[in-house]
């Protein structure tokens, strides 16, 4: 034991140092402190020496005292084995519970109806929080996805808004566009989730999409008439330093190419260990023998793109410890982008301004070019992620790929070639695969995720390929029914390759609940209600 605890001290000391000297250069201020900075070598302590299986437990921990009255007790105690350490958390912190949703008895309880079950399981009101908690205040209700994740996300809840919609939870779906609203309002941005720890990033920006469930299809433009400063804000969020970027040059989310063309990255403001994953974050960065704080930056910018982990931030395509997450321009983040550059122009036209609806149309026009000249991919007939610090293209198809076809960024070629491309690479029996590598990160084969099958399906729908999205539709609804009557459960990720089996990989277990899974299922249900129907032995469309 004695050997066990020296080793963890040096590594926390060492540690500790690390993370004391990136905090100095954090460019942000004003925002609440996250645990790792609050509580310091205690914070450090406990995640080093593993005392929780989940890593995340410690930081969502509610302080029963201010830190310093509890720091100061620790440094007093100094408790010397992980039963002593454990043990002090647990008098000075009251410890968070899970999310936690009952399997259904499948032969009774339809998919639709259990769903339609959940979002009230699922459903928090936290206008309060106690004080020096992690957790952040929103003003009104929220769904969050289950298990471990007891906080709202951001990217998580459009596609949990299509099921709410397809619910007739208007109400819910409105508040839920409202609370996102309040959060670019209070902190400039969408953090990546309501926690401290999370705010020195965001996620793929779905606001607008969001906004866009709220819109009359007779007037599509007065919704995002009423969120316009919102938007604006987010866009400057995510363009910030444009006015001074130099061509080959990056400032934070934004990356102006040599020929001046501006295109986004993930990236993150802190270049520590997150605080949810500390111990993991610490492991990488040993085994990368590369400038740590550089590793924690690319470990926090891939946690910002949603995609934590897969192959398309790896620069071997293979080791987590080859992360660069920050060297690439990725397609999802822009195509997004170039739906919130379009959402904005739409709002300003129903407002009647006429010089904000024109640059901001000039800006997406421009943004498509330079998708098109960097992005698209004549060879592999995809758009692929490009690596700008050695002005190459990833030559790795993944389902990021549909994404400009959602947000209509693509040719009618490009679309066909898309279509054609998902058809023969990365549609499988139980609906469309992440990436073609498996590499044991979760966002690889052979998961399939459903915020993945929606974007494909909705991009393909938009450019006449109804067929193809039919039956990424159905191979996916059919999938999660079957896992469903094995196991009265809706899970986050599903195995699309050998069919009627959860998800696996990733740095944590397999949740349940789970929102997003919830939402396009509902909503896909509503729109093939005969493909929801049918059964593993029944053959779904041929696209």
């Amino acid at each position: 034991m004695a050997r066990f605890c020296a080793a963890h001290l040096l590594v926390a000391a060492a540690t500790f140092l690390l993370s004391a000297l990136a905090q100095s250069r954090q460019p942000e201020a004003g925002y609440p402190d996250p645990p790792q900075v609050l509580f310091g070598d205690l914070f450090v302590a406990v995640q080093s020496a593993a005392i929780y299986s989940d890593s995340k437990a410690f930081p969502d921990a509610v302080p029963r005292a201010p830190p310093r009255d509890i720091l100061d007790a620790y440094h007093a105690e100094r408790p010397r084995t992980p039963p002593d350490l454990k043990r002090f958390v647990e008098r000075n912190f009251t410890l968070p519970s899970e999310a936690l949703t009952e399997p259904a008895l499948a032969h009774t309880v339809s998919i639709t109806a259990h769903i339609d079950q959940l979002w009230n399981v699922l459903t928090r009101r936290t206008v309060a929080v106690p004080r020096f908690a992690s957790l952040l205040a929103l003003p009104r209700p929220y769904v969050v996805p289950g298990g471990r994740f007891r906080e709202i996300y951001y990217w998580d809840s459009y596609f949990t808004m299509l099921g709410l919609q397809e619910s007739g939870r208007h109400e819910l779906l409105e508040d839920m566009v409202r609370d996102f609203a309040y959060l670019i309002d209070t902190y400039g941005h969408v953090p990546n989730g309501t926690r401290t720890y999370y705010l020195s990033r965001s996620q793929p920006p779905f606001f607008f999409a969001m906004v866009g469930l709220l819109s009359d299809p007779d007037d599509p433009g007065a919704a995002y008439a009423r969120f316009l400063p919102q938007l604006r804000k987010e866009y400057a969020f995510w363009m910030e330093g444009e006015g001074s970027l130099e061509p080959g040059a990056a400032h934070r989310r934004l990356v102006s190419l040599p020929d001046g063309s501006l295109l986004n990255r993930y990236w993150d403001d802190r270049d520590t260990p997150r605080d949810e994953s500390y111990p993991n974050d610490v492991e990488v960065a040993k085994a990368s023998h590369r400038n740590a704080a550089q590793v924690f930056r690319d470990i926090r910018a891939a946690a910002e793109s949603g995609w934590d982990f897969s192959s398309r931030w790896l620069e071997d395509g293979r080791n987590l410890a080859s992360l660069d997450t920050t060297q690439i321009i990725p397609v999802d983040l822009n195509s997004l982008l170039y739906g919130l550059e379009n959402a904005i122009a739409l709002g300003c036209k129903h407002r009647a301004d006429e010089s904000c609806a024109r640059e901001l149309a000039a800006r997406a026009a421009r943004r498509r070019a330079a998708m098109d000249r960097y992005l698209w991919d004549e060879t592999t007939r995809s758009y692929l992620d490009y690596r700008w610090t050695r002005a190459q293209r990833i030559a790795r198809v993944s389902a990021a790929t549909a994404y400009p076809l959602f947000v209509h960024a693509a040719s009618q070629h490009e679309a066909d070639s898309v279509a054609d491309t998902i058809s023969h690479t990365l549609l499988k029996e139980g609906g469309l695969v992440t990436t073609t590598l498996d590499t044991g990160q979760q966002w690889d084969a052979p998961n399939g995720w459903a915020p993945l099958q929606w974007m494909a399906v909705a991009g393909l729908r938009q450019y006449g390929k109804k067929r193809l999205a039919e039956s990424i539709a159905c191979r996916w609804m059919v999938n999660v029914s079957r896992v469903y009557r094995d196991s009265g459960k809706l899970v986050e990720k599903y195995d699309v390759i050998r069919t009627g089996r959860q998800g696996g990989g990733g740095e944590y277990p397999l949740q349940d609940g789970f929102g997003w899974t919830n939402g396009v299922m509902r909503r896909l249900m509503a729109l093939y209600p005969a493909d929801a129907r049918l059964t593993p032995q029944q053959q779904c469309p041929t696209p």
